[in-house]
């Protein structure tokens, strides 16, 4: 799959099938819209072009939301599912003033050519969100492209959506968010060196960067980790530290029964029971005696 950053990068195409939106999670929802784009695309022999923003339009107005997959991950998803190009258009002021006949007429007749646009039932678009699928229906009949309305999936009588996941991650229904996603839910990430404060309680953790405005899992949980070709379980935090009065967020994981030198490596971490929410406590050995409970929680979760 082919990135484009930025429209100033984008050749003139003779025509595509695209489809437009952030693609947070490339949820069942997303991937639907995929497949029936993938599939046309390959009907029309033209190249499936996925248009995306970043930062998001909601991080540029300052509402910035939890994000359910990093960039590296959305681009593994995207590309499995057929996508050719994926065209990353720098949401700024100057963006945010482009009205929806100009994007459409300017970027998606002028410079893409679209044969073919798919786009989900909630989708707007340009200045103050005015831009719909019945302007792009109408604009269709002008311009010769024709446009789908992908409608919602529902599963057990809720609207799969990127925010309904954040809530269930956020509130530690994993099962039914996983669903939702078609796959579990996960955080990768290189091991880096922390300020190894874990091994002085007796607790060695591996630490790991969240490079996400906001993560959409917070708090003490039950994980599985793939390191090395090899799986474990552990206890995971992900959080600010507050015992140790930590200012960034962090993911640091206990994996049982281990003990060895892995920084630089990748590591992937599945999530599976929420243990509790993240506390300060007023001593370290406090927090030793929580983490205690927390590992016989785990253990007792995994039946080990």
């Amino acid at each position: 799959m082919k990135i484009i950053r930025g429209l100033h990068n984008l050749s003139n195409l003779s025509g595509c099938v695209a489809t437009i939106g952030n693609f947070d999670g490339v949820h069942l929802g997303h991937q639907k819209i995929l497949k029936s784009a993938s599939a046309k695309a390959k009907s029309l022999r033209l190249p499936l072009v996925v248009i995306s923003f970043v930062p998001s339009p909601q991080s540029f107005f300052n509402r910035p939301q939890p994000t359910l997959s990093s960039f590296k991950e959305k681009h593994f998803l995207l590309e499995s599912f057929g996508v050719d190009e994926h065209l990353i258009i720098n949401f700024n002021r100057r963006f945010s003033e482009v009205s929806a006949e100009q994007f459409l007429l300017q970027t998606l007749i002028g410079k893409l050519k679209i044969s073919y646009c798919f786009i989900g039932d909630d989708f707007r678009f340009g200045k103050n969100r005015v831009g719909n699928f019945n302007m792009l229906k109408e604009f269709s009949k002008r311009h010769n492209y024709i446009v789908e309305n992908s409608s919602s999936i529902l599963h057990r009588s809720k609207r799969i959506s990127s925010s309904t996941i954040r809530s269930l991650l956020l509130s530690g229904s994993f099962a039914l968010a996983n669903e939702m996603l078609g796959r579990e839910f996960s955080i990768a990430g290189k091991i880096v060196h922390g300020d190894k404060r874990g091994r002085t309680i007796g607790f060695p953790t591996i630490n790991v960067p969240i490079r996400r405005c906001v993560s959409p899992v917070l708090g003490v949980f039950a994980v599985k980790v793939c390191l090395g070709g090899m799986s474990y379980y552990g206890v995971c935090n992900i959080g600010k530290r507050p015992t140790f009065g930590g200012e960034k967020t962090l993911l640091e994981v206990y994996i049982f029964n281990f003990d060895e030198q892995v920084y630089g490596l990748q590591v992937t971490v599945t999530f599976k029971l929420k243990i509790r929410e993240e506390k300060r406590f007023g001593s370290f050995e406090d927090l030793k005696q929580q983490i205690l409970l927390d590992t016989q929680s785990t253990k007792d979760y995994f039946k080990i």
